[in-house]
């Protein structure tokens, strides 16, 4: 059995509080017909490279019925600027399209199988994976973006085709795991970075 979840895998439920001071579950976006989660953080240069471009296709299709969910479940013991304080505070600086959960207890991650920020996974009406891997094939300088696999997906979603390719491999740092050193990563999930 691979780490991550694989396509066709039913979405997995979860209780998290978001930086809008609720709290969210898995059918608290059921109106919509198209979901992504990103697994995500504060710091990564990753993230913050290619966070604008994420901005700009949640936008373009937020009329569409996608919906965009961002969770951080890196460990602030690992590193602190990933902290709900700092996640707050960078909700209201950037103002994104998207809730944005915490994930304190790493479960969510884990279950599945959060490889590194960003990490996106997109699931149809009925909430079965549809697409996982990266955003875009060069996160960390939005300049040298050639290809845009998250627009790719989305588009042909949205016009009623299938996925032409489903997985690709995410770009970005490791999830930061509770008690492990920034470039740990579970043993079976190292198979899986080309």
């Amino acid at each position: 059995m691979s780490f991550t979840m694989s396509i066709g895998s039913k979405a997995i439920d979860f209780k998290l509080p978001a930086t809008d001071g609720k709290s969210y579950s898995l059918n608290d976006f059921d109106e919509a017909d198209t979901l992504v989660l990103f697994f995500t953080c504060n710091h990564c240069p990753y993230v913050i490279g290619s966070d604008e471009v994420t901005r700009a296709t949640a936008e373009k299709y937020k009329s569409m019925g996608v919906k965009f969910v961002g969770i951080n479940s890196n460990s602030k013991n690992t590193y602190a600027d990933d902290d709900f304080p700092h996640m707050v505070s960078r909700m209201e600086e950037l103002n994104f399209p998207w809730i944005y959960l915490y994930d304190e207890s790493q479960e969510i991650a884990r279950a599945y199988g959060a490889l590194r920020t960003p990490h996106f996974y997109i699931f149809n009406k009925e909430r079965k994976l549809i697409y996982t891997g990266r955003g875009v094939d060069n996160p960390k300088n939005s300049d040298l973006i050639t290809v845009n696999d998250l627009d790719r997906a989305l588009g042909e979603i949205t016009s009623g085709k299938p996925v032409s390719v489903a997985v690709t491999n995410p770009l970005g740092c490791n999830v930061k795991w509770d008690g492990k050193d920034a470039h740990w990563m579970p043993p079976e999930a190292c198979d899986l970075i080309l």
